[in-house]
């Protein structure tokens, strides 16, 4: 059986993610499509609109057959290490090549671009240097060191755009690993990336559908951008929980946490550098609400999304000292299968090359525990009191 993966976050899962996964079928002939998931928390530095166990029931319902678990580690990193993370387990459970959405909507583009930037390498790394120097932020640095080396040419991908960034960091990681497996790539269709809900279009993004939500829509009132199963899964989470994943939710916690921490201990946290820890103390004691809070310390040099994941990490109490101990991903976390998903891990157990965990008394390693902290911190944050979904929680199953 060939299999094609896919790195995904389903936050909630929509009719464009359908599209994704029946692309990416088609595109590649595979046979199945597993979909490397991110957990509780999120690559931009959010706790997730509706728990993995929620999302996982989605993605099977829309036929999806094997989702597995980005860890924690991977799930809130910046793009290369979030790549990285996806591709290492895509690679390991067998995939024969990996489907991304992009802006761009062609491969060639993007192997050009690796190019460019593999053959210039150094150049590429003193520009980055230099516009960090000016105090622009990270990623405007490496666009801007980008453009100058790419020039007037037309044949590279537009690195400008969100969903190009991640697929060539795709790339990337799939050189940097070794790994004989197949990039692809289809076209963005309908919404951008942040836009929010537009009538009439039935591709929305994830961030309109959420953002037409805490406006006050109800689940039933986004039909229109979400296959029926979603719809179902997420109703099924709001009478679970009561509410959705949010900042907002989850700030008293949060700011509990910043203040009982402090300055000293703030910065011991992964991505808080700078001394940006004394202004996220500082914004705690004042601002009554997340956004208030978020709005006194972004900034141009500390982008919202930045600051989101400093946050995730003081919130979940992940240390520089945690990250710098991880090199790779340690196990396959599965969270759900299809008949077909379960008979490809049947067929090619001998050829994974990571043992596949079906339960979490089986993570024993300190990534997996931290993935299991994660979700006691997730669950925490919604006010649940089953904190140990993590241990009762079997992988969900379509037959």
């Amino acid at each position: 059986m060939e299999a094609v993966g896919i790195i995904v976050e389903y936050n909630p899962f929509h009719n464009g993610h359908l599209h994704h996964a029946q692309q990416a079928r088609k595109e590649s002939g595979a046979d199945i499509v597993i979909a490397a998931m991110s957990g509780q928390f999120l690559q931009r530095g959010e706790p997730a609109f509706a728990d993995k166990w929620a999302r996982t029931e989605m993605a099977l319902d829309a036929g999806i057959d094997l989702v597995i678990e980005l860890p924690y580690v991977y799930a809130t990193a910046q793009a290369a290490d979030f790549a990285k993370g996806g591709i290492a387990l895509l690679d390991a459970i067998g995939c024969s090549s990996f489907c991304f959405g992009s802006e761009q909507g062609a491969i060639e583009p993007f192997l050009n671009s690796h190019q460019l930037l593999t053959e210039h390498a150094m150049a590429y790394q003193q520009l980055i240097h230099e516009a960090v120097q000016t105090g622009i932020s990270y990623p405007k640095a490496l666009n801007n060191a980008y453009l100058s080396l790419v020039g007037n040419g037309t044949d590279f991908a537009d690195l400008t755009q969100p969903n190009n960034i991640l697929g060539f960091h795709y790339l990337e990681a799939a050189q940097k690993l070794g790994s004989s497996i197949t990039p692809l790539t289809i076209q963005r269709i309908g919404a951008n990336y942040h836009d929010p809900i537009q009538a009439g279009l039935p591709i929305a993004s994830a961030t309109g559908i959420r953002d037409a939500f805490f406006k006050g829509d109800s689940v039933e009132e986004l039909s229109a951008y979400m296959p029926k199963t979603s719809i179902a899964s997420l109703k099924k989470a709001e009478k679970e929980y009561g509410s959705f994943g949010s900042w907002e939710q989850f700030y008293p916690l949060l700011r509990f946490t910043v203040l009982r921490e402090g300055p000293e201990r703030l910065k011991l946290y992964a991505e808080v550098t700078e001394g940006i820890e004394n202004l996220i103390y500082q914004s705690a004691k004042t601002a009554d609400s997340f956004e208030a809070f978020i709005s006194l310390i972004k900034s141009k040099r500390f982008t919202r999304t930045r600051i989101q994941r400093m946050l995730t990490h003081i919130y979940t109490g992940f240390t520089w000292q945690l990250l710098r101990s991880f090199e790779a991903p340690a196990y396959i976390r599965l969270l759900g299968m299809s008949e077909a998903g379960r008979s490809y891990l049947n067929l090619q157990k001998k050829n994974i090359k990571l043992p596949v965990v079906s339960r979490a008394a089986e993570l024993n390693d300190p990534m997996g525990k931290l993935d299991i902290h994660a979700t006691a911190m997730y669950l925490q944050g919604m006010g649940s009191t089953e904190l140990k979904k993590e241990f009762t929680t079997p992988p969900i199953y379509r037959g």
